[in-house]
């Protein structure tokens, strides 16, 4: 069964959140080791998914292995589950509400 990580936001998302992120994958995972993600976002205030996304952004290297990517969010916080499938391209991705915790985790583990 593959990893799971779970990351948790709150207001906008740093360069140390993105070093932090790295290092954990770095510790825990090999460097082709698959794994999935869970984000949940807290009080995201006029940030975007692209945003989060793109403060967190892993090298190419962890981008390729990950798996599937899951958004728990308020929905009018981030942009449509549609839009993640383009700026995640080749991981499965997919936005969850905040009282979708446990489907969200489901998800993942399928």
């Amino acid at each position: 069964m593959l990893q799971q990580l779970l990351v948790e936001f709150e207001g906008k998302t740093t360069q140390e959140d993105a070093r932090a992120l790295d290092n954990h994958v770095e510790t825990h995972f090999k460097d082709n080791e698959p794994f999935n993600v869970i984000a949940v976002m807290h009080d995201i205030d006029g940030t975007t998914l692209k945003g989060v996304i793109e403060g967190v952004k892993f090298d190419t290297k962890r981008w390729n292995q990950l798996n599937k990517f899951a958004v728990v969010s308020e929905k009018k916080t981030v942009e449509t589950s549609a839009e993640l499938g383009d700026l995640l391209p080749g991981i499965k991705s997919k936005h969850f509400n905040k009282d979708e915790l446990e489907e969200a985790w489901n998800w993942l583990k399928k």
